[in-house]
Formats: C-alpha cells, sequence, structure tokens
C-alpha cells in the first residue's frame, strides 16, 4: 500500500511554494503545509482523483482562511510590514521555468499583499502554478469566467508594479555575483564611515528605503524616499542606533535574498538584520531592510530559535 507521507512528499515544495507567496511568511506557510498534510492523512485516498489538485486546493483555502485573519492583525502591526526574508528561493520554486515564476522578490511579494485574497489565489493558481481555469474555479468556489476576472486583474496589477532590471545573477556558488558585491562593499563602506557624497552617488534619485522591526526594534515607522533625504537618514543611522551591522560582534556577509543582492548581519545567536537591495543601472532602487526577530527565525540555527511572540 503507498505511503502517504511519501505521495505527500513529492508536492511539499509546490505547497511551500505557494503558501509563501500566499501569505508572505515562511512560518505561516510552513503551518498551512502542516494542516494540508494533517488533511491529507485523514482523507480516504480513494476518492482522490488527483493528489496534485487536491493539495494544492487544501493548501489555497487553508491561506484563506489565514489571510483573514492575518489582515485583521496587520492594522495593529508597527512601522511597515514587510515578508519575512528568504535566502533560498530554488525550495520555493514552482516546476514552471518562467521568469514570473522564479520571482520572490519583495516588490513583488508586496503588489501579491495589496490584492485581494481571491486575486492573489487565482493570480497565483494559474499563472504561477500552471492550474486551469477550471481548476481554479473548484478551488475558489467561483465560476471560470469570474476566476479569469480576478487573475486578469491582479496580473495587470503585477505587471504594472514589478520593478525592471531588479532581479540578480547569482555566481557560481549560488550567491551575490562580483558586479553587485562591489556595490554592496561601496554602500557598507560608505555607510560605516558617514560619508553623505559617496551614499548619495549609490543611490538613485527617486530611492525609497523601508524597514520593518515590528515595534519590537528601532526601525523607521514609514518609508523613506529621495536620494537626499535616504543618504541623510542613513548617515543618522549610523551615528545614534548602538546596534549597527558594523558592530565588533556582528558579521556581515552578501546573499541573495529573495533573489535580490543583499546583506544578512549575523550575531553569536543568529542574523539580527538582513537588507535587501534592488539595483538597476549601477544604482539602488529600493532598499527592504528587515530587523523584526520574529521574521528572521527561520534563518537562524535550530538551536538559537526564539520566541518572540506571535506575528502577522
Amino acid at each position: 500500500m503507498p505511503n502517504p507521507s511519501d505521495d505527500f512528499e513529492l508536492y511539499r515544495r509546490r505547497l511551500l511554494g505557494l503558501a509563501y507567496r500566499m501569505l508572505g511568511s515562511m512560518a505561516d506557510a510552513e503551518d498551512a503545509v502542516q494542516e494540508t498534510y494533517l488533511r491529507w492523512h485523514s482523507t480516504e485516498r480513494d476518492r482522490v482523483l488527483e493528489p496534485r489538485a487536491f493539495l494544492m486546493t487544501t493548501t489555497t483555502r487553508i491561506c484563506l482562511d489565514m489571510l483573514t485573519s492575518a489582515r485583521a492583525r496587520r492594522e495593529e502591526y508597527v512601522g511597515s510590514w514587510l515578508p519575512e526574508p528568504i535566502l533560498d528561493t530554488a525550495a520555493l520554486a514552482p516546476d514552471t521555468r518562467t521568469e514570473l515564476a522564479e520571482d520572490l522578490s519583495i516588490a513583488l511579494l508586496l503588489t501579491l499583499d495589496r490584492l485581494s485574497p481571491l486575486e492573489r489565489a487565482a493570480f497565483l493558481l494559474h499563472d504561477i502554478f500552471d492550474f486551469s481555469f477550471s481548476e481554479v474555479a473548484t478551488a475558489l468556489g467561483r465560476s471560470e469566467v469570474a476566476c479569469r476576472k480576478l487573475a486578469a486583474r491582479a496580473r495587470a496589477n503585477v505587471c504594472a508594479a514589478r520593478p525592471r532590471g531588479v532581479t540578480a545573477s547569482p555566481n557560481s556558488s549560488g550567491g551575490v555575483d562580483a558586479k553587485h558585491a562591489q556595490l554592496l562593499s561601496a554602500f557598507s563602506a560608505a555607510t560605516e564611515s558617514g560619508d553623505l557624497n559617496a551614499i548619495t552617488q549609490l543611490l538613485a534619485s527617486d530611492v525609497r528605503v523601508v524597514t520593518d522591526g515590528g515595534g519590537k526594534v528601532r526601525s523607521a515607522l514609514n518609508a523613506v524616499e529621495g536620494a537626499d533625504r535616504v543618504a541623510q537618514f542613513l548617515v543618522d543611522v549610523t551615528r545614534k542606533r548602538p546596534d549597527a551591522w558594523w558592530r565588533e560582534d556582528f558579521t556581515i556577509r552578501f546573499a541573495l535574498i529573495n533573489g535580490l543582492p543583499g546583506i544578512v548581519v549575523d550575531s553569536r545567536e543568529g542574523p539580527v538584520q538582513t537588507a535587501a537591495f534592488e539595483i538597476e543601472e549601477g544604482v539602488i532602487r529600493a532598499l527592504y531592510v528587515v530587523r523584526n526577530p520574529n521574521k528572521l527565525l527561520h534563518l537562524a540555527p535550530a538551536r538559537h530559535r526564539r520566541n518572540f511572540g506571535s506575528e502577522p
């Protein structure tokens, strides 16, 4: 008799990728996939005609339920909200090998977060995970016509909001390539020294910085925009913040964060900050900084993981 656990494992990566894109949280995505597994384990398999459709539909419905409560909690979130940073995007990639299917950039996830839950689900199932609209309709309990409209609205928003030229080309070891590493090194040096002019030269005129501390650690409550304002903000952070990334007991490393060149700041206990850079034509167009410790837990070794309270 086939082992249901073995059958489920064939789809785990796909389910986790769907749930992360739906929820913007690895912790919540793992919970959703675990709940899907429990339902799969308790289902009479002879009634399941297509395991893929059953599992993807179940995960989608669980995520839709979770989004309802997450959005309610989000209203009380302190400051800007960013998705949990991901280093291993390949582990969440669908089987489809297209640019959009492989895109897990923060800009895309923020665009998805602005969609209605049903728009988000219809778009992801059809455009990313290759569900037919008939399958989407079954998953969402809507007509095919309605699902086509949901996906079309979502697609228009995604196409309008996706930035150009910001995806990173990894080096042979899967890390940040030499060109981006050079820019990140220059940025780190200029920021550490507080060189306002040097920082400004690395920024696009319309650059924006978004920081997410979740009210648990110090961070800007609103996005900072414009090269002059961002450069001054970074210099002020350098002077005022006692836990800046160049502290002697911290180490920094370059990594691809959601497919973007980035910097991870580590303490002895694990990561304390990630910074992902949108880079276009050799300058920084956006910087996404996650400092909320809950959103960094999944990046830390298991022995260092701590619970800082529930998060949306």
